[in-house]
């Protein structure tokens, strides 16, 4: 009887440990993934970090966005910032991407690639393109002239009307219409300027806001104000429809957040200074 207890309780903890796993490869997997992780949040080459980054965009549930890269998330990722606005420079002039101003803070800018904006723009007048055939025609002088020749973040209402005159008489009812639409926002220190907008982006800049705050509050309740990369990419923000990618990345790029070699893998710790 003894014999037969001692093999099951054997059993039970051959059985016991199968189900635990081996705490070397969990282990081995664990620092694999913080090694993928890091090297995943750095590059060498702004084109690369941008289309890597856009590959890498949330899937939204409500909101219809295309992707679009925050300028802090490539200084995080491109260490070189200097190069990084050389190349977008560059890209803008190229017509491969735009740069829109957001108003989630003084130095927020967005980043889209200009086919999907164009696709978020069109996406964004078709209810108006039914309503008033005369007064729409405005978009597409708006994409043909304005979007063209202004890579600027910002157009004064002069320029803005000289330009869209290219395409026939221009009244103060096609810049509202153009505003409607969610393209173009009047700036609040002068209302003679507007910056270009990414159409449906609203709900999205307020998760943006909101998530930034959860995320640096989760870390700073911990002991040491850090957190394993790993185990912190596992985090669901409630606050935010974006990832916690999304937000290490541009907390990082903004100097809220560093990153840290340790031997249990890449930590992400709060800046002190």
């Amino acid at each position: 009887m003894a014999e037969s207890s001692q093999s099951k309780s054997g059993g039970k903890k051959r059985s016991r440990s199968e189900s635990e796993g081996d705490p070397d490869a969990d282990a081995d997997a664990a620092s694999l993934q913080s090694i993928q992780l890091e090297n995943d949040l750095n590059f060498t080459d702004t084109a690369i970090a941008l289309q890597m980054m856009k590959a890498q965009f949330p899937k939204l549930d409500k909101v219809v966005v295309r992707p679009f890269i925050l300028r802090s998330q490539l200084y995080s990722s491109v260490k070189d910032r200097t190069q990084v606005d050389r190349d977008l420079e560059s890209l803008k002039k190229e017509a491969v991407v735009r740069v829109f101003k957001l108003n989630t803070g003084k130095d927020d800018h967005a980043i889209m690639f200009m086919d999907d904006y164009l696709a978020q723009m069109e996406n964004a007048v078709k209810r108006y393109d039914a309503k008033d055939k005369q007064l729409s025609d405005v978009f597409d002088w708006f994409k043909q002239y304005v979007i063209k020749s202004k890579t600027d973040v910002s157009i004064s209402h002069p320029e803005l009307c000289s330009l869209l005159s290219n395409g026939g008489d221009v009244t103060e009812k096609h810049v509202t219409l153009l505003i409607n639409a969610g393209l173009l926002t009047c700036q609040l220190i002068d209302q003679n300027l507007y910056w270009f907008v990414i159409p449906n982006i609203g709900s999205i800049l307020k998760g943006l806001s909101q998530g930034r705050k959860e995320l640096l509050s989760l870390i700073n309740r911990t002991k040491y104000k850090e957190m394993v990369l790993a185990n912190l990419e596992k985090k669901r923000l409630r606050l935010s429809p974006l990832d916690i990618r999304f937000h290490i990345r541009d907390l990082i790029g903004s100097g809220l957040l560093k990153t840290v070699q340790s031997p249990i893998g890449l930590l992400i710790r709060l800046s002190r200074d």
